[in-house]
C-alpha cells in the first residue's frame, strides 16, 4: 500500500514539474528570448535603455499578452479544457490568434522603421508559428521544441555574424530543449518524433533566414 502511494505522489509531482516547464517555456516567448539575445550580443547593446525597453514592451504585448489573453478567452468562450485545445483539430484558432498577432507586431516594427535585425526575430517567430499550423492540418508538430530549436539556430546564427562564442549558451538552450521535450512526452501531448521534429523545424528556420538576410 505504501509503495503504491508514493509511486502515485512520484508521478503526481512529475506531471507538475512537466506542466510547470510547459507554461515557463511556451512557445509565446521565442521573441523575448531573441531580442535580448540581440541586446546582449550585438551592436544593439550601444542602444539607449529607455529605446530598448520600448521594444520589449511591443514584442510582449504582442507576441504574450495579447495571444495569451485572446487564447484563454476563446477556449472559456468555447467551454475547452487546456487538454481539448492540446488535441490537433482544436489547435488550428490558437495558430491563427497567434500568426495575426505576430504579423502585427512584424507590421508595428516595419511601420516605424526599426532595424531589420530586430525585426527579423519576428519574421522567424512568424514563420515558425505558419509553418507549424500547416504541418498541424496532418500531424501535430510540437510548437514549444519549434520555438526553443528557433532559439538554437538564432543563437547559431548570430554567433558567426557577429563572432561570439555561443557554446555555453548554446548548450544551455540544448538542455531546456530536452527537459520542454521530456515535458511534452510525459503529459502525452507529443511523441518523440513530434518533438524532435518541432525542435528541427525551429533550429533551421532561424538559422537560414537570419544567414540568408
Amino acid at each position: 500500500m505504501d509503495d503504491e502511494l508514493s509511486k502515485v505522489m512520484t508521478e503526481r509531482k512529475i506531471t507538475i514539474a512537466a506542466r510547470t516547464m510547459s507554461i515557463l517555456f511556451t512557445p509565446f516567448y521565442l521573441p523575448i528570448v531573441g531580442l535580448v539575445a540581440l541586446l546582449i550580443f550585438s551592436y544593439l547593446s550601444i542602444l539607449p535603455l529607455a529605446y530598448k525597453l520600448k521594444l520589449l514592451l511591443l514584442v510582449y504585448l504582442f507576441t504574450v499578452l495579447i495571444p495569451t489573453v485572446l487564447i484563454r478567452i476563446y477556449r472559456i468562450y468555447q467551454g475547452r479544457t487546456r487538454l481539448d485545445i492540446g488535441q490537433k483539430e482544436q489547435r488550428m484558432v490558437p495558430y491563427l490568434i497567434s500568426i495575426l498577432c505576430y504579423f502585427a507586431c512584424y507590421y508595428i516594427m516595419e511601420w516605424f522603421h526599426i532595424p531589420h535585425i530586430i525585426s527579423i526575430v519576428l519574421l522567424i517567430a512568424l514563420l515558425i508559428q505558419v509553418l507549424c499550423a500547416v504541418i498541424n492540418v496532418w500531424w501535430k508538430i510540437s510548437t514549444h521544441t519549434a520555438a526553443i530549436g528557433g532559439v538554437a539556430g538564432g543563437l547559431m546564427a548570430f554567433s558567426l555574424i557577429f563572432s561570439f562564442n555561443p557554446v555555453w549558451w548554446l548548450s544551455l538552450v540544448i538542455i531546456v530543449a530536452g527537459m520542454v521535450g521530456t515535458s511534452r512526452i510525459i503529459l502525452r501531448q507529443h511523441t518523440l518524433s513530434q518533438v524532435i521534429a518541432g525542435f528541427l523545424l525551429g533550429l533551421l528556420c532561424a538559422f537560414f533566414l537570419i544567414i540568408r538576410f
